[in-house]
């Protein structure tokens, strides 16, 4: 009879340690900022664009470097494809989850589900239009206005004493994308203090290559002169250039280029003289997430809104950064 309470008044110490330390090993997630049990899972946009991949190629990197376990989804520019990565991450109840989506609409229910998991979601490099910031912990990412403001403020000023209409053709974003929308709006908040700029066709390009060289071509086609051309990213800029070549004109020459982003080859293209201004977009976003994740974990307040430093660049300028860039 000894013998067997014996067993149990161990079994039940072994019980409570196991108990404890359990709760310790938790308890340390949020207070000692140990990093050898996070998880994060990560839905990606997908892999449209060389400033994608360096965003990817960030984050992966940072939570390597962090000793995270990063839980990495590519969405593939879908919707339904990060929402069911964020499910997935719900049920295997990581510790963070962060994603960049895909269009601003149409969030509330997934990001509830997480939220009623237990579950911080954190925001990066796009933005949501819920109502309801409580769904998400923060935003990191770049101001997509202030980017359109500087591209066409850029534009303004090259054309202050214009005294003929300049016409602009746009290659937006991925329809409904939260760059696309500001990007835009930006854009033409900058411009529309001069009346002879003018936006004679705009069409999504959905960022990629292929697509702008496709919407420009169509571009050229119905309209005999343009003067400039506005695109929301390098990748369809890029494009675009391959078209104006094939068209027997200069780019940078007889038709401006503006773009957004400031990627290695977008930066060559400028230092060439065929793009004239890049409006910088960071895509290394890797290392704030991080931090993000650690304070989020640790019980700490950050900032609902965290802004990315970027910069501007014309041709020389591009010249000049172009052999330390590193994306």
């Amino acid at each position: 009879m000894k013998r067997r309470t014996k067993m149990w008044t161990l079994l039940s110490l072994t019980l409570l340690v196991l108990v404890a330390a359990a709760c310790g090993k938790s308890e340390d997630k949020k207070t000692s900022g140990s990093t050898s049990d996070i998880s994060l899972g990560f839905a990606q946009v997908g892999a449209e664009s060389g400033w994608r991949t360096a965003n990817t190629n960030s984050i992966k990197d940072s939570a390597s470097e962090a000793g995270f376990d990063l839980k990495f989804s590519d969405a593939q520019q879908k919707q339904e494809n990060q929402i069911k990565a964020i499910r997935t991450f719900i049920q295997q109840k990581v510790d963070v989850i962060a994603f960049s989506p895909v269009v601003e609409s149409g969030w509330d229910t997934v990001l509830k589900e997480a939220k009623d998991a237990g579950i911080p979601v954190i925001l990066t490099d796009r933005a949501v239009d819920s109502k309801d910031e409580s769904l998400y912990v923060t935003f990191i990412g770049s101001d997509f206005v202030e980017e359109g403001k500087k591209a066409g403020q850029w534009l303004s000023d090259q054309y202050k004493d214009a005294s003929a209409d300049v016409n602009i053709v746009e290659l937006q974003g991925t329809t409904g994308s939260a760059p696309a929308i500001d990007r835009k709006a930006g854009f033409e908040e900058a411009i529309k203090g001069n009346s002879h700029l003018k936006i004679i066709a705009s069409q999504t390009g959905d960022f990629t290559r292929a697509k702008g060289k496709e919407v420009m071509q169509a571009f050229l086609k119905a309209n005999p002169k343009i003067d400039v051309l506005y695109a929301h990213n390098d990748d369809m800029a890029l494009g675009a250039i391959q078209a104006i070549e094939a068209a027997g004109l200069k780019p940078g020459v007889d038709i401006k280029i503006i773009s957004v982003d400031a990627v290695h080859d977008g930066m060559q293209a400028a230092s060439e003289g065929k793009i004239n201004y890049i409006v910088e977009c960071n895509p290394l976003l890797g290392p704030q997430l991080m931090d993000a994740v650690r304070d989020v974990l640790a019980g700490k307040t950050i900032e609902k809104r965290i802004v990315t430093k970027e910069g501007t660049f014309t041709s020389e300028e591009a010249k000049a950064a172009l052999p330390d860039r590193k994306y």
